[in-house]
């Protein structure tokens, strides 16, 4: 039994990888919130407006990382790998792929 791995054959499924950014998007806002939130004073130094950065470039990365994951899972049923294998290294990128979006975001402010 041969494979077919032509790509055109499973096209991308444009409501799924909207449904997993906007998961990646919500995980991203609710994380940085907790930091943004958390702020009482800010310094003046920081301006008025100090939260918008954090609050459009860290639900960016989580988005970016919901769509790595639906991606990754493209290839897992295309190929066959292993679950348990793909779901971790789409954790791992995640996670980390999270926390540059949260230091690119608060970089200069509360990241100092």
């Amino acid at each position: 039994m041969t494979q077919d791995l032509n790509l055109t054959n499973n096209p991308i499924q444009p409501s799924a990888l909207v449904k997993r950014m906007l998961i990646g998007w919500s995980i991203g806002l609710a994380v940085i919130l907790f930091f943004v939130l958390g702020v009482k004073h800010p310094r003046a130094e920081w301006g008025n407006l100090w939260m918008i950065r954090p609050l459009i470039i860290t639900p960016l990365a989580g988005a970016t990382g919901g769509a790595v994951v639906y991606f990754a899972d493209r290839l897992r049923q295309q190929y066959g790998w292993n679950k348990v294998l793909i779901n971790t290294l789409c954790g791992i990128i995640c996670f980390i792929g999270l926390w540059m979006g949260i230091v690119l975001g608060l970089v200069g402010t509360l990241w100092n």
